[in-house]
């Protein structure tokens, strides 16, 4: 049995926030990591669970509208046998998009996985950087640029984010399918920025 003090509280609300059918997917996936590294700490960090070890990040595991995830810090230095996506598409997890339990792969080879990826760890090896991506500015939706216009309490507390903040924000806006929705995005958003949230503040460790 898993210890309880191996489970962080804030992780505790993630998975019970997240979609229902994730539910299962998450918990088996923290069962899987705490099995094979007993030393294993859960933090939050840029809104999603995160497993470390020795104060590194180990793996980490998230949970969207229709789908979760799965990711290794160091996916390049394990002999996964083509196993996990290494390409682009790595940006949605390693194990692509998981969409129930049967997604995920053998615990036999999980274990493996994860245990190897300790052992990189251990030897030292650091996970590459990432080169700089050229990334194209987002547009800021026209309606979101009069509100901040029109109210000056809002911009200044939307200029407060970091970037990452911010972007969080208007990528939600442009993912829009319709521009009703849009525009309860933004009114929800306008709410939420007014009061200094975060677009995910409701998965922040607080």
């Amino acid at each position: 049995m898993i210890k309880a003090d191996n489970h962080s509280p804030s992780v505790d609300q993630y998975i019970l926030k997240s979609a229902e059918f994730a539910h299962p997917i998450l918990e088996h996936l923290r069962a899987l990591v705490h099995h094979a590294c007993p030393e294993a700490k859960e933090v939050m960090k840029w809104s999603f669970p995160i497993f470390t070890y020795k104060d590194k990040n180990l793996c980490s595991m998230a949970a969207f509208k229709a789908h979760c995830a799965f990711t290794f810090w160091n996916a390049n230095d394990l002999n996964d046998n083509g196993i996990l996506e290494k390409s682009e598409r790595a940006a949605m997890g390693h194990l692509g998009k998981i969409a129930r339990l049967e997604d995920i792969p053998d615990e036999d080879l999980m274990i493996a996985l994860i245990q190897e990826a300790m052992s990189a760890i251990d030897s030292g090896k650091k996970a590459p950087r990432k080169p700089a991506e050229n990334t194209k500015e987002i547009e800021v939706p026209k309606e979101f640029a009069d509100a901040l216009k029109a109210d000056t309490h809002l911009a200044q507390q939307f200029n407060r984010f970091s970037p990452s903040k911010k972007k969080e924000y208007l990528q939600w806006f442009n993912e829009a399918k319709t521009e009703s929705t849009k525009l309860k995005r933004i009114e929800t958003a306008k709410e939420w920025i007014a009061e200094g949230k975060s677009r995910n503040w409701k998965y922040e460790k607080k």
